[in-house]
């Protein structure tokens, strides 16, 4: 029975068992009891279609949440893959052009740099014009045009406008045209810079490409591998075979056969002359190669034939000796057939010692004799394994270190089968060396990074990490194990959303946007992350010069809190001040109108206008003009310094005579104190010379700090007590000496007062008053001094220094 049916026949069952459950139900059915049991059970068969139906739509649900998950995450992985092969692409030191279908404009991967000439950039890559020759531009154009219409492959060398040589290749893959630039092995120059081409069939196809004669190389079935351009060129002229996707061919396949059997044979000795259209006669010259043949077109000069070559590797002996590594070649019995001139040099070995044909195993006896073979323990097995080049069937890379302290790269290459070998002697020395210095390079910078309190990553252009430090794990709470496997950045994304929920995926995405970023003209950006979490991360992109993108994040949440909390109390400190100068302005002005008024009535009733006064009367007159004084000259001293501490003070600087201005402060002091010195009986002595010269200063404000000083010496003197003014004259300056006789002065006025000018005191001294202050803030403005010293036994002596120079004094006022 089939399961659709069976489900069926259980869906009809399910109500006919409402009358099977009971023997009243099994009874013989009549209409009336149907009725009655029809509701029943067309509700039973309803909830459990319902069950059923709802448990088919949640697993369908579950079902779909599950595909949409798989394909998310297989999303995700075939976009880091995609990240990894263009990566990889922009990694090659070579550039590779993509025309998809009839695209206009191709993809361009690469390295720009390797192959375009200085000040190009990789976008001018496929504007060949601009960075190839003129005659090599039209050709590459030619052929990429035949590329693309016809899927015709091409392989040719290409000269930039700076000289350098360049291998283009051209491939088709179904409707995509494929073309590859890269540097070619051996450069024009190689001589020069020191460029050393490799050994074998590619060392033979980087020979080939610098001549000018049509030259080739072929499989050991007689297809063409290799062709340089002077090849390519005549054979699309004038050659018989042109398959597309293929190199065009200058000879038939009946023509090619027959040459490989002469080989075959041995008449390889002797050129044989062939005639091309109308392109000329050459010179056929071919040789066997390990993996095939090789050969070139020689012009035939009627005048003078050259001399046929001995062997085939002499072909390429003049290219050979120009070159800078040494390369001696030794054919199968172990002579010597030839060397260049690097080789003499380098082993510092007579040429005509070895023109003569020496076995290789006489040479390196001779070397070890000089001490310039590696120290091996057995020599003989040493020699024994090096002289097994003969047997080889592929190519051999040995090391050689010397006593010399020089490394060698020895390649052993075999030339044919008869058991030639060319050997090519590399001074790697100094590579090694650069190898050491760059791995202790890294060790440095590994160890810098992991001490670095910044997290640090650095990704590649395929948007992977590539390097890190441990701060990055403890910032992100990311697993140290996770960014060792050199995740992408989607992943680092999906790790942070599992640690932090909140946001932890939505920064990085923000960030993935300026990390994946191949514009040319990209720069370097920072900014602050507000992290759900409360924490503020900074962070920084810096572009590096390989492409790479380095990021650092800096946790700077404690430091912008203090930066903060500092912010408000600097906001409320400037408040405060600027409430202080609002107050003492309007302070000092409400108290000068009252005050104006007492001392004016002070002064009427002590002129007996208003009446006569007895004597008790006239004290307390004597005792309000005092004290109106003494308070309209502290209101002038908290204007001033009000003023010194705005920095609006200015001093009015003028030539004064000091006895008028010892005088007037005298004057000011009797004025003030008149009362109290009828009581104390304070005698003010003044000791000056008569010849001091002028005084170049503000004389309102000088006569204010004596003031001060004499005043707040009478204040702190007993009654009968002498106070002493010294005006002395010392070089270039002027010294005013109070002397008094009280109860000295305390420490803390005396660290106030000799504290250094430009030094903040904490706060001013309460027992200082502003008397002190405003002395030592006008002595300091015209580039005085002022010291307080505790006399014996008793009493204070206050010195004040002055300048009289009106240089130096118009400095101190600026």
């Amino acid at each position: 029975m089939r399961p659709a049916k069976f489900r069926n026949l259980l869906g009809f069952a399910a109500p006919l068992s409402l009358f099977t459950a009971s023997p009243a139900l099994s009874a013989p059915l009549d209409m009336a009891r149907l009725a009655e049991t029809a509701p029943i059970a067309m509700i039973a068969g309803a909830l459990a279609f319902g069950g059923v139906a709802a448990w088919i739509v949640r697993r369908a649900v579950h079902q779909n949440r599950e595909a949409v998950r798989n394909a998310t995450q297989g999303q995700a992985a075939m976009r880091a893959t995609l990240d990894d092969f263009e990566s990889l692409l922009h990694g090659l030191p070579e550039l590779t052009l993509v025309w998809r279908g009839d695209a206009s404009e191709p993809q361009i991967f690469g390295q720009g740099h390797v192959c375009l000439p200085p000040g190009r950039s990789t976008a001018d890559a496929a504007d060949f014009r601009t960075w190839l020759t003129a005659g090599d531009a039209e050709y590459l154009l030619r052929h990429l045009n035949g590329l693309r219409r016809e899927a015709r492959g091409f392989e040719t060398s290409m000269t930039t406008r700076d000289g350098r040589l360049m291998r283009v290749v051209g491939r088709a893959a179904g409707a995509t045209a494929i073309l590859r630039i890269r540097p070619a092995t051996s450069q024009p120059n190689d001589g020069e810079t020191g460029v050393r081409p490799q050994s074998g069939p590619a060392f033979a196809e980087s020979l080939f490409t610098n001549l000018d004669m049509p030259a080739w190389r072929r499989d050991k079935d007689g297809y063409l591998v290799f062709a340089n351009r002077a090849f390519i060129e005549l054979a699309n002229e004038h050659g018989p075979v042109n398959r597309p996707g293929d190199l065009p061919d200058l000879f038939s396949r009946d023509d090619v056969l027959a040459q490989q059997d002469r080989l075959a044979r041995g008449e390889n000795t002797t050129p044989v002359q062939v005639t091309i259209d109308d392109a000329g006669n050459f010179e056929l010259v071919q040789f066997a190669l390990e993996q095939g043949t090789a050969g070139f077109l020689r012009p035939v000069n009627d005048a003078a034939a050259p001399e046929a070559p001995e062997i085939g590797m002499a072909q390429i002996a003049g290219i050979i000796d120009a070159i800078a590594i040494p390369i001696a070649i030794f054919d199968g019995a172990r002579q010597l057939r030839y060397f260049n001139t690097a080789y003499c040099g380098f082993w510092d070995l007579d040429p005509n010692w070895l023109k003569s044909g020496l076995d290789e195993g006489a040479i390196l006896d001779r070397l070890r004799t000089r001490g310039q073979l590696p120290s091996e323990a057995d020599y003989r097995a040493w020699r024994a394994k090096h002289l097994s080049a003969y047997g080889l069937k592929s190519k051999r890379e040995d090391l050689w270190y010397l006593p010399d302290g020089r490394t060698l790269n020895v390649t052993a290459v075999p030339t044919s089968a008869h058991g030639g070998v060319i050997y090519a002697f590399e001074d790697i020395s100094e590579r090694l060396a650069l190898e050491s210095r760059y791995n202790a390079m890294i060790h440095v910078q590994h160890e810098t990074l992991s001490a670095l309190s910044e997290g640090v990553a650095v990704f590649g252009t395929n948007g992977r990490l590539t390097l890190h430090n441990p701060r990055l794990s403890q910032l992100w709470a990311l697993p140290m194990n996770e960014l060792g496997q050199h995740p992408h950045i989607d992943q680092i994304g999906e790790a942070c959303a599992r640690a932090m929920p909140e946001d932890g995926r939505a920064l990085w995405q923000s960030l993935k946007q300026r990390i994946v970023d191949l514009n040319p003209t990209r720069r370097d950006t920072s900014g602050r992350l507000n992290r759900a979490d409360g924490r503020l991360i900074d962070y920084a992109v810096t572009r590096l010069p390989d492409g790479q993108t380095m990021m650092s994040f800096v946790d700077v949440t404690d430091s912008a809190n203090y930066e903060r909390v500092l912010k408000e109390r600097n906001d409320a400190l400037v408040t405060a001040d600027r409430l202080k100068d609002a107050f003492v302005q309007n302070v000092s002005y409400e108290l000068r109108s009252p005050l104006t008024n007492i001392i004016g009535f002070a002064d009427l009733l002590a002129s007996d206008t208003a009446g006569e006064l007895n004597e008790r009367q006239k004290a307390y007159t004597d005792y309000i003009r005092a004290s109106s004084q003494t308070l309209g000259v502290l209101i002038d001293n908290i204007l001033d310094l009000a003023t010194v501490d705005a920095g609006v003070a200015e001093l009015k600087l003028e030539r004064n005579d000091i006895s008028k201005l010892v005088e007037r402060a005298r004057a000011g002091l009797a004025g003030t104190m008149a009362t109290e010195a009828g009581d104390r009986q304070v005698n003010l002595v003044v000791d000056m010379p008569k010849d001091l010269p002028p005084l170049v200063a503000d004389g309102t404000r000088i006569v204010q700090v004596l003031y001060n000083l004499l005043s707040n010496a009478v204040r702190y003197s007993p009654p009968g007590a002498v106070v002493k003014l010294t005006v002395e004259e010392r070089t270039e300056h002027i010294a005013f000496i109070v002397a008094d006789e009280g109860a000295g002065t305390s420490e803390d006025i005396q660290s106030a007062v000799n504290a250094p000018k430009g030094q903040q005191v904490e706060g001013r001294q309460r027992e200082a008053g502003l008397g002190l202050a405003i002395v030592k803030t006008f002595v300091n403005l015209h580039g005085g001094a002022i010291k307080v010293e505790q006399r014996e036994p008793r009493g204070t002596k206050v010195t004040v220094t002055l300048p009289i120079t009106p240089a130096q004094a118009v400095t101190a006022a600026e």
